[in-house]
């Protein structure tokens, strides 16, 4: 060892330190150990903090993050656990907040983090058998549970399909945006298959299939509150941006079934393949519901794949209360949830659910080393290769809390968001813009006398309030959002008492049970005083002039 250099000593005792990290158990009194415990405990504490983020400037947290060098020498675990602490979580957001209502992120059973750390120490690959085992049958029985709830087919069809190595009832994937590029992917090839000296779009592309098949062009249909994941999925399947049919929606802002009906009409008239009609069970904007009926006979008519994106509104199923507000989403193709939203899992869990156990055969893709032919490899199936076990999250979401405790999660969110809806209509300060169906709801602070004045308005003259309306908005949720007691996200929507103008509005998402009707009160109390704000009078005082 005297005859190592500086350098070689630092680089063994790093080594070393790595082998011990990989490979010792650590004792209940072990540094690692004591740091956990500590990291714990000061995590705990940010949890049970009251304020949404701190007041201090992005462009400042910036500064600690501007070394592009990657450090020569290493840091000990509980330097780095300091950094982060102090750097990191002191400057998060606290999305578990029960102030935090604006998006839908929310907080997390508190068995979340314990079985967090079983998945992470097992380290599990979904992408095959041979590095996840007991997790291929677990994942494929939480698609299983997910199915049932939307489809409630018997005993029998799950015995013979949930382990099936031919069938599959779904995807696992990171997110909605996933789940809604394999369904979209499932609906195009299925769309275009093999067909004679035609191998398929998958293999020969969407020229030769629109050649072959003698179509100029595809669409989809979707009404214009679609998620933005679509017209990725468009973008990246090569059907273009521009093949995303937007339908007008209504006064409850669900889609307009019957001009969807006349332009599908038209398109196939003009040699357009309908690829998929897609319907929303909780939009982002709003939490409205499409007439899912509706929209299931219109594709059954038009012998096109429908989807229905219920990333938001899928757990609604689980309320017996509330399920009818979902009803015909039972005839959908497929249908896209995520279990980080209502599920209440952390972040990175989405999955598509197919109607049909061979619809996923239609992306199925083998190498020679892994996902073979026949085998139960998940990995066939899916658009992403490697994947953590995060079905043993939502599997033990579903057990620990099961249906009652999900039933009364979505009750109590919708009855609290009506609350509110409550509390907005009878302040003559606050305007409600979009009823919730689920438990979205947005709103917009108007002084009484600009109401009134809105009341009475000309065309004209409304458009020149709700632009200042639109700014104060803005500012107000900007000011609020730097206060960082509360938060409450904006939007714009298109409301039909204002002729569809589209306006800037607050948006409220209740998904957090920790949130109460009095904090909700609270909240619109701190909002009419950010009202009072010189900042937030300056605009309304133009509205006087």
């Amino acid at each position: 060892m005297s005859d190592m250099n500086e350098h070689q000593t630092a680089a063994l005792a790093t080594l070393e330190n790595l082998q011990r990290i990989f490979t010792t158990p650590e004792s209940p009194d072990s540094t690692l150990s004591k740091i956990d415990r500590d990291i714990g405990s000061d995590l705990l504490g940010f949890l049970r903090d009251n304020i949404v983020a701190t007041t201090e400037r992005l462009v400042d947290i910036e500064k600690e993050f501007s070394d592009p060098a990657i450090p020569e020498q290493p840091v000990f675990v509980s330097q780095q656990t300091d950094f982060l602490m102090n750097k990191v979580v002191a400057q998060s957001v606290h999305t578990a907040s029960p102030r935090f209502i604006g998006h839908m992120t929310s907080a997390l059973p508190y068995f979340m983090l314990p079985l967090s750390r079983i998945m992470i120490a097992l380290n599990q690959n979904l992408v095959k058998t041979e590095t996840a085992k007991a997790f291929t049958p677990l994942e494929r029985q939480v698609l299983g549970m997910l199915h049932h709830l939307i489809y409630q087919y018997n005993s029998d069809f799950y015995s013979h399909s949930m382990h099936a190595s031919r069938r599959a009832l779904g995807s696992f994937c990171s997110g909605g945006t996933v789940a809604n590029i394999t369904a979209l992917w499932v609906a195009r090839n299925q769309a275009f298959p093999a067909d004679g000296d035609f191998a398929g779009v998958g293999k020969e592309g969407l020229h030769r299939a629109l050649a072959h098949y003698g179509y100029r062009d595809v669409a989809i249909l979707v009404s214009r509150l679609g998620h933005y994941s679509l017209a990725k999925a468009a973008d990246l399947l090569g059907i273009g941006r521009n093949s995303i049919v937007q339908i007008d929606t209504d006064a409850a802002n669900r889609i307009d079934v019957a001009q969807a009906r006349e332009l599908a009409t038209r398109l196939q008239q003009d040699g357009v393949k309908l690829l998929a009609l897609v319907g929303i069970a909780g939009t982002t904007e709003t939490g409205s519901v499409d007439p899912l009926q509706q929209l299931a006979a219109m594709a059954d008519e038009f012998d096109v794949h429908f989807h229905v994106d219920a990333a938001w509104g899928g757990p609604t199923l689980l309320s017996a209360k509330h399920r009818g507000l979902l009803a015909g989403i039972e005839q959908a193709d497929s249908v896209t949830l995520d279990a980080h939203k209502q599920l209440y899992v952390p972040m990175g869990v989405g999955m598509v659910v197919f109607k049909e156990p061979t619809a996923l055969a239609a992306i199925e893709h083998h190498a020679r080393y892994i996902i073979r032919p026949g085998s139960r490899d998940l990995g066939a199936t899916t658009l992403e290769g490697s994947r953590p076990g995060m079905a043993l999250l939502v599997h033990s979401s579903l057990r620990i809390l099961g249906r009652q405790g999900y039933e009364l999660l979505i009750d109590q969110g919708i009855e609290k968001a009506h609350a509110l809806a409550a509390m907005i209509d009878r302040d003559p300060d606050f305007e409600l813009m979009t009823a919730p169906e689920l438990n979205i709801l947005t709103y917009r602070y108007v002084p009484a006398q600009v109401l009134a004045t809105l009341a009475d308005a000309d065309q004209q003259q409304t458009n020149e309030i709700n632009k200042v309306l639109d700014q104060t908005t803005q500012r107000m949720q900007v000011l609020q959002r730097e206060a960082g007691h509360s938060f409450v996200s904006r939007t714009q929507v298109q409301i039909a008492r204002y002729g569809q103008q589209s306006l800037t509005v607050f948006r409220v998402v209740l998904a957090n049970p920790l949130t109460t009707v009095d904090i909700l009160a609270e909240i619109l109390t701190e909002q009419k005083t950010i009202a009072a704000d010189a900042r937030v009078q300056e605009l309304l005082a133009t509205l006087a002039a």
